[in-house]
């Protein structure tokens, strides 16, 4: 089927697609710039047998003037922190940013475009940042990579109100924070339900340095989507407070860059610039059409192509006039050497703001966090504080939130709840030059894809927060959390059947085990206080993923320890109890709410003449990282008499205590009742742990 395009433009765009250019040998056409990348992208797919051609070759005409005329980077230093941040949402064309990384001067040689699609190469199926430090992000679950360009729009906006000076006795300003964020979106971006959260909230936000360039060329993978996406999408993002510039032919480069001209200008709305474009420009038999979308053009049509594009040169040739009329080293030398001498003034006339925007950028924690949150957690180990593990928790933020300007929060309209408000919390919207509290509303999975964004920009350790049973809504964005990977630091309160009378619809139980099973997520469930501030400071602490902090409605009990029992929570799993007499016949194993109840227990049995070890796991998967060595000292294969307690699926539990132990958890949805009557209905209580463990004896 062939792509409906309806505006007036449509048939000049067809026309162009037939037009045949000749390559001077002296000064490149933009056309023929931006044949390179229909020729590279259409050559890697071919060699992959494998990938999606049409939209790198639909875009092409759009990523050379954004690249060559706006984007400020500079290819010898891919995270110079004054770049504007460039990130492809429609992941599924990696191949337009591989082909741009690779013409503009990047250490990103052809033989990589070559691998596209192969074990260990950096030209992996969707573009990952974790491959090649241009890369700003990982994308390919649609609307992700919009999500978390509001993320990098939001950054921008706050380090600059808190760096950005007004000007001195000379007169001259000193904006060391001043980029753009581009962002190419599809239709199956803005199909995506997260699309909506996140441009709402970012016209909410007013981020006028935020630009999207829709490819609207009517095709998705099923065809011409005017059978299933008919929404009017400039008067839906003129309702969200953007800017809006439609009918704009992608094909034309003066009109592309004349509509990119006008975004700069927006002063306080972020733009979208509506671009109809040819899926699968210049392929002869199949542009315009899902052909092209998610297949090899073929062998066939990619000669015709080259023929239609007049791109004379075998695959993965590229002449160097093309090379050199890309090539953005020199320009990006300078951008940045500019930029230095703006930062080297401000360093003399703000030495303070200068410090911390280089150990904010570097990634770096203040010198003194470390110290001064050992000796916070001791304080509390001291006190004793009998508190839900959601109070703990914001006890844990004012303590730590004054030593942390980079620590950015939020939460989706439950901060009475969650607890995520602190002393020293500001709302982003009031400008302040301290501001550090987003109120996403109710957008959980938008929320999280944006923490995503504020990490990977740099300078923030960024926390999002709603209940656990809502973890469900944002799953895929902790999943790209962890797969990014990103510092993002993810909060559920209300943690099990405990949250009580709100019933079954919201309370927990599957959820606690989902979050552990996706790789690199590190998932903390404390017990008091003390485990929730220890908690806090593994997740600030940790540079390789994401963390999820999982905290209670109601209070728990405080659990005395030693100082070297202080030391090893943040190892994930200790021995929190054993008999006086160091004899032990089988192990309790606990989380959360439920370590209390095992202690109790563990205080039966040892009247009962039965020692038992309660060993506290506020993470298991940290806990999985130890050494063997002490991995047997917490739970030493001898004894295989074991009992596991967590209000929450059992399944997850029998690792650790083999098909000799007992699990106590539920494997059911709860109900509406108070907390207590709750535990009591489900059998999480003193009595049912000791039933559990003579059953071992």
């Amino acid at each position: 089927m062939r792509a409906v395009i309806s505006d007036n433009s449509a048939t000049a765009i067809t026309k162009r697609a037939h037009f045949h250019s000749t390559v001077s040998p002296t000064m490149p056409s933009r056309r023929e710039l931006a044949n390179a990348i229909r020729a590279l992208s259409m050559d890697a797919v071919e060699a992959a047998k494998s990938g999606h051609p049409g939209m790198p070759m639909g875009m092409a005409d759009i990523a050379e003037v954004l690249w060559n005329d706006f984007l400020a980077h500079n290819p010898a230093n891919p995270k110079w922190p004054a770049r504007d941040r460039f990130v492809l949402s429609n992941g599924h064309g990696s191949m337009l940013l591989y082909s741009l990384l690779h013409l503009t001067g990047y250490d990103f040689p052809i033989e990589q475009l070559k691998r596209f699609r192969q074990l260990h190469s950096k030209t992996a199926g969707h573009p990952e940042a974790s491959e090649f430090a241009a890369i700003e992000t990982t994308t390919g679950p649609l609307g992700q990579g919009l999500a978390n360009a509001v993320g990098f729009a939001l950054a921008e906006k706050v380090m600059a109100a808190r760096f950005n000076q007004p000007p001195g006795p000379d007169l001259e300003r000193l904006d060391i924070v001043d980029n753009y964020t581009y962002v190419f979106v599809g239709d199956g971006c803005l199909m995506e339900g997260i699309s909506h959260e996140v441009a709402s909230l970012a016209g909410t936000l007013h981020l006028n340095k935020l630009v999207a360039v829709y490819d609207d060329n009517g095709i998705s993978i099923d065809g011409e989507v005017h059978g299933w996406f008919t929404d009017d999408t400039k008067k839906r993002f003129e309702a969200y407070g953007w800017n809006v510039i439609a009918g704009v032919d992608g094909h034309d480069a003066d009109a592309v860059k004349a509509a990119l001209q006008q975004a700069r200008q927006s002063a306080d709305k972020p733009t979208l610039i509506c671009a109809k474009t040819i899926i699968g420009f210049g392929a002869p038999n199949k542009q315009g059409t899902e052909a092209t979308h998610g297949s090899p053009l073929g062998k066939d049509e990619v000669a015709a192509a080259r023929v239609q594009l007049g791109w004379n040169y075998p695959p993965f040739v590229v002449p160097d006039e093309i090379y050199a009329g890309w090539n953005a080293k020199a320009k990006g030398a300078a951008r940045e050497a500019a930029w230095n001498d703006t930062f080297a003034k401000y360093k003399t006339a703000h030495p303070e703001l200068a410090a911390e925007f280089e150990r904010r950028v570097k990634g770096d924690l203040p010198a003194d966090f470390h110290a001064h949150a050992d000796a916070f957690i001791r304080k509390l180990q001291a006190d004793g504080p009998v508190v839900a593990s959601r109070k703990a928790s914001q006890m844990t933020l004012d303590a730590y939130g004054p030593l942390l300007p980079e620590l950015i929060g939020g939460s989706a309209d439950l901060a009475p709840s969650n607890l995520t408000i602190w002393k020293g919390s500001k709302d982003v919207n009031s400008n302040d030059a301290k501001a550090n509290y987003v109120h996403y509303g109710v957008r959980e999975f938008g929320m999280t894809a944006i923490s995503n964004g504020l990490a990977l920009y740099g300078g923030f350790i960024p926390y999002d927060a709603t209940f656990l049973v809502f973890s469900d809504y944002a799953r895929n964005a902790v999943r790209m959390s962890a797969l990014i990977p990103s510092r993002a630091i993810h909060v559920y309160t209300h943690d099990s059947i405990g949250l009580g009378e709100d019933g079954p619809t919201h309370q927990p139980i599957e959820h606690l085990a989902s979050l552990r099973l996706i790789p690199n997520n590190h998932v903390w469930r404390p017990c008091d206080a003390v485990e929730s501030a220890v908690a806090w400071k593994a997740a600030i602490e940790r540079r390789e993923g994401p963390d999820c902090l999982i905290f209670s409605r109601q209070n728990l009990p405080h659990q005395l320890r030693s100082e070297e029992q202080i030391g090893l929570i943040e190892l994930g799993g200790y021995v929190l109890s054993d008999p006086p007499s160091a004899k032990f016949d089988l192990i309790l194993i606990a989380t959360g709410s439920e370590v209390g109840l095992a202690m109790d227990a563990m205080r039966v049995l040892q009247q009962q003449g039965i020692g038992a070890r309660v060993v506290s796991m506020p993470c298991a998967e940290v806990f999985d990282r130890q050494p063997l060595a002490y991995r047997e000292g917490v739970l030493p294969g001898w004894c295989r008499k074991r009992v596991a307690v967590e209000a929450g699926v059992t399944a997850y539990w029998r690792k650790y205590v083999g098909l000799d132990g007992l699990v106590i958890g539920i494997d059911r949805f709860g109900a509406s009742a108070p907390a207590e009557a709750l535990f009591n209905y489900f059998g999480f209580t003193v009595d049912e742990v000791v039933d559990a463990a003579k059953r071992l004896q």
